[in-house]
């Protein structure tokens, strides 16, 4: 009986042989045209010496050896190491004898020139098998056997004469050269088997790199994503009792300081904002939406703010509007309100006498589509040549120095552009020292409508002096709790308080409410399952439900909507968002989700 350790050898030996005789299969594959050409030189060769007739039947029978070989090649092409790998060098020997037999028909033909011609056909033979399984010598070896068999019958022939010792001497010299040959290949191969594993080893370390990366740069996004709601918590109810004290009488000194909380407060949430935005760009997630905008609304929004601002600092605003201006377009107003007033914010800052200019520049690519410049130019001081180069640049500011007059994170630039940049457009500047700089927004939209339509009538954003509602107010921080119930109670409302997700629920199916203010991230129960345990519970299922969310991103609201919401307000609360949100809500939820655009844009404002 066979042994264990035997049958292992003979199947270690067995894939072996598959695998050399795959490599070789292989190599044959890619070379199987070549042959043909070889053939042809070949028999050229023998019309010198054994005639015509006999070269051009030798050509035919080789080519039809050739492509028989071929066909049966690639046949088995896929089943070579399926048990099949002794097949394929049995088929090759047998059709390599065909070759062979051409330096037998030059050795014996009866001409001058037949034995050099014989043994050069030998030796190329040779050199051919060895040459296209280098890789695989031993079946090289049982493949190039024919010519071995015509190698012993030219010696036999030669046997007892003088040249028969002038013969053999060739066969060192070939052998030298196939080894030569065979082991510069595998050397070869060795080294190119080292760089591939080296090669593999380096792309291995490459991707626990990145996924590390990836990692941490999600672990950021989180960790970013909780301090977003952590901050602006603490944040609503300073900016939300700050406005809730200018409604009361104050002494001059106290209105100072109010002034100085909310002016900082309002600092302290842009900045945040910036660092989300910053964040949110490098991994690839600022989300854009693509709404219709009416370009007045667009033109009024983005330079209200700074036309005051740059009056109070004595300074001239003009603006100009030139080509064909569309009347509505579609795109992101947020965005593109966000690129244009950092624009703005910096003009205003960095002058301190002069102009600021505010051009748009429209022209007309085709019937559904433009381009516009949204340039504005300052006379301030300018900027060097080069401090161009890294204006541009996150946490860099031209003046960098620890005499600074100006603050900033350097961040408001570097975002504008690559928010220009994913929008299909660029920020360009031009400057120069003691002039002033003129920066341009180029972008391209869609356009709705080339003409105005009449205007609806704008809502009033202030508190009305409609009839009371009952507001249900869910919210886990105190002091936040304490400045809505306040600003309802003060506009005439009437409030009742959950401090989380349970408790609102329980109180929904008791109470009929008019609205409920949910926020999303409380104890218990978080606010989106409070939302659609409300939605499925039958009762107040009609009642409105704007969430209340700390977060700025886009994706989150969405939730919010999703989760059976009507509407949401950002946090730190704008009271005249919350106010025009109170009017719509005694249409009910039909009126709350038509107007939830309007607010979601004066929230975000």
């Amino acid at each position: 009986m066979v042994g264990s350790e035997d049958i292992s050898k003979s199947l270690e030996s067995g894939r072996s042989d598959a695998g050399e005789a795959a490599q070789a299969l292989t190599a044959i594959l890619q070379t199987q045209y070549l042959r043909y050409l070889i053939i042809a030189s070949w028999a050229l060769g023998l019309w010198g010496t054994v005639g015509s007739f006999a070269a051009i039947v030798w050509f035919c029978g080789t080519v039809a050896a050739g492509a028989l070989r071929g066909a049966f090649e690639r046949r088995m092409a896929g089943r070579v190491d399926a048990g099949w790998g002794l097949l394929f060098p049995a088929v090759a020997t047998v059709t390599t004898a065909a070759w062979a037999s051409a330096p037998l028909m030059a050795w014996f033909a009866d001409v001058a020139f037949g034995q050099p011609l014989a043994v050069g056909l030998l030796i190329s033979g040779y050199v051919l098998v060895f040459s296209q399984l280098r890789s695989s010598p031993k079946q090289a070896i049982v493949i190039s056997s024919p010519y071995s068999v015509v190698a012993l019958i030219i010696a036999a022939s030669l046997w007892g004469g003088p040249e028969f010792i002038s013969f053999l001497s060739l066969l060192p010299l070939t052998s030298a050269g196939l080894f030569v040959l065979v082991t510069m290949t595998m050397l070869r191969e060795e080294r190119i088997k080292a760089f591939q594993e080296h090669q593999a080893h380096l792309i291995e370390e490459l991707q626990t790199a990145r996924d590390k990366a990836d990692a941490a740069s999600q672990a950021k996004s989180n960790f970013l994503g909780i301090i977003s709601h952590e901050l602006r918590t603490p944040m609503n109810g300073v900016l939300g009792a700050a406005q809730l004290l200018s409604a009361t009488r104050l002494e001059t000194t106290q209105r100072e300081y109010l002034s100085i909380i909310r002016n900082s407060g309002d600092n302290l949430l842009h900045l945040l904002n910036d660092i989300l935005d910053m964040t949110k760009i490098e991994a690839g997630k600022m989300t854009f939406e693509v709404i219709d905008i009416c370009m007045d609304d667009l033109h009024r929004r983005v330079t209200g703010p700074f036309i005051a601002q740059a009056e109070a600092k004595g300074l001239q605003f003009d603006c100009a509007f030139e080509g064909e201006m569309p009347a509505v377009v579609r795109g992101d107003p947020l965005r593109i309100c966000q690129v244009i007033q950092n624009l703005l914010s910096n003009a205003v800052k960095f002058t301190e006498t002069g102009v600021i200019r505010y051009a748009v520049r429209a022209r007309r690519i085709n019937d559904r589509r433009a381009a516009f410049e949204f340039s504005v130019t300052d006379s301030g001081s300018g900027i060097a040549p080069q401090d161009l180069e890294r204006l541009f640049q996150p946490f860099t500011q031209v003046d960098a120095s620890s005499t600074r007059r100006f603050g900033g994170t350097g961040l408001g630039l570097t975002i504008a552009r690559r928010m220009a940049n994913i929008m299909k457009g660029d920020i360009a500047v031009q400057s120069t020292v003691g002039q002033g700089s003129s920066f341009t927004l180029t972008v391209e939209a869609e356009v709705v409508e080339w003409q105005a339509v009449a205007q609806a009538e704008a809502v009033d954003a202030e508190v009305g002096q409609g009839e009371s509602l009952s507001v249900l107010v869910v919210e886990d921080h105190p002091v936040n709790r304490m400045i809505l119930e306040a600003w309802l109670g003060s506009a005439g409302h009437v409030a009742a308080s959950a401090e989380d997700g349970r408790i609102a629920v329980d109180m929904a199916g008791h109470q009929a409410f008019d609205l409920i203010i949910m926020d999303v991230n409380m104890p218990v129960m978080d606010g989106l399952t409070a939302t659609r345990l409300i939605r499925s519970s039958g009762a107040n299922t009609e009642t409105p439900i704007a969430v209340l969310s700390a977060s700025a991103r886009h994706e989150d609201h969405e939730a919010g909507l999703e989760a059976g919401a009507d509407a949401y307000l950002n946090k730190p609360i704008d009271f005249a968002a919350l106010a025009q949100l109170m009017q719509r809500v005694r249409g009910g939820r039909a009126g709350l989700q038509a107007a939830a655009e309007s607010v979601q844009t004066a929230a975000a404002a």
